[in-house]
């Protein structure tokens, strides 16, 4: 079978591979779209933590069942999957108390193990959302949309509160539609005046504000002085994670929904007269999955103009990079096999 395979920083391959074989509780998954995702750009670029070469990128994946075992039930050959691409072991503190999307050996599909980025791949059945009644880009995008789902849940957001989502890529994009989706007001922040309008349209955010142009004085006359009581972070940025520490109300919480491979310092003091909470969110669980496939299926979150550029497996290479680049306007880039 044909893949793509990410040999060294800046380097993709298109091989012949090796067909996978099915484990013990596994179904064989004939992939039909891959998602790219700024995890993707990022190891690509040589700036993703926890990366190593050559690998198999993908982990927005959705396709058909070709095989499963025998033993499984609930899953038949045929069926249209979404794959759960965070690999838990079942048995850490983590994992024990719930919290799987932060497992102590986790083993993220196209991260830390190979990923999907190829005609088939094997995948425990416990790993898959059967999705029979969407189409095959709704499947793959409940991956990205569960990130969303997942900061908003972790955060404790109530209806009526005033959100700030700061970043406004796909996953900034899913924080604010699921933030929405519970009933707050939310404020995307950007320094492009592009995005912050797709923001708008897509998220139907309430107000926006350019990160470029005086921004805390926006969020204080947007809030009368008071800020917004949850602050979702999703630039993976330095400056920007560091300055959201100032966008926070009194009593309010910061979340992290975005990665950096770096040190982030704070102003203890101010911190502490606030007495904030700060919180990092990682991947999702189940939980977000189940809760992200009844928000697209009852027509609450809008998939169609969330895909902005598609490639084929073959032509994904000549692409990619051009991807990288702000001009080509990006949202979410998709691949079809």
């Amino acid at each position: 079978m044909k893949g793509i395979v990410c040999q060294e920083i800046e380097r993709f391959e298109l091989v012949e591979l090796p067909e996978p074989v099915m484990g013990i509780g596994e179904a064989i998954i004939r992939v039909k779209r891959v998602g790219i995702c700024g995890t993707d750009l990022h190891a690509f670029k040589g700036n993703q933590p926890f990366f190593s070469y050559p690998r198999i990128l993908g982990h927005e994946l959705s396709g058909f069942v070709e095989q499963v075992d025998d033993s499984v039930e609930g899953i038949a050959v045929g069926d249209q999957v979404s794959v759960i691409p965070y690999m838990h072991c079942g048995k850490c503190v983590a994992c024990r108390n719930g919290k799987t999307n932060c497992c102590t050996a986790m083993q993220v599909l196209g991260v830390h193990i190979d990923g999907g980025m190829r005609e088939r791949i094997s995948v425990p059945v416990t790993h898959l959302i059967r999705t029979n009644g969407l189409t095959l880009d709704q499947s793959a995008v409940l991956e990205p949309l569960a990130i969303g789902a997942h900061a908003v849940r972790r955060s404790g957001l109530r209806k009526g509160e005033t959100a700030l989502v700061i970043g406004g890529g796909p996953i900034g994009l899913g924080v604010m539609a699921f933030a929405k989706y519970a009933g707050a007001r939310v404020i995307a922040m950007d320094i492009n005046e592009e995005r912050l309008a797709f923001c708008r349209k897509w998220a139907k955010v309430d107000e926006t504000v350019n990160a470029l142009e005086g921004s805390k004085e926006k969020l204080e006359e947007l809030t009368n002085g008071e800020y917004p009581t949850v602050v979702f972070d999703a630039t993976g940025n330095v400056r920007s994670m560091t300055d959201a520490f100032g966008f926070v109300a009194h009593g309010g919480t910061l979340v992290y929904v975005g990665l950096v491979k770096a040190d982030i310092a704070f102003n203890d003091p101010e911190f502490h007269k606030r007495e904030l909470t700060l919180m990092g969110s990682r991947n999702a669980t189940k939980e977000d999955f189940d809760h992200v496939l009844g928000a697209v299926e009852s027509g609450n979150v809008d998939i169609g103009s969330y895909i902005t550029h598609r490639s084929t497996l073959q032509g994904m290479i000549g692409e990619f990079e051009a991807w990288l680049k702000p001009e080509t306007k990006v949202i979410k880039a998709m691949m079809e096999l």
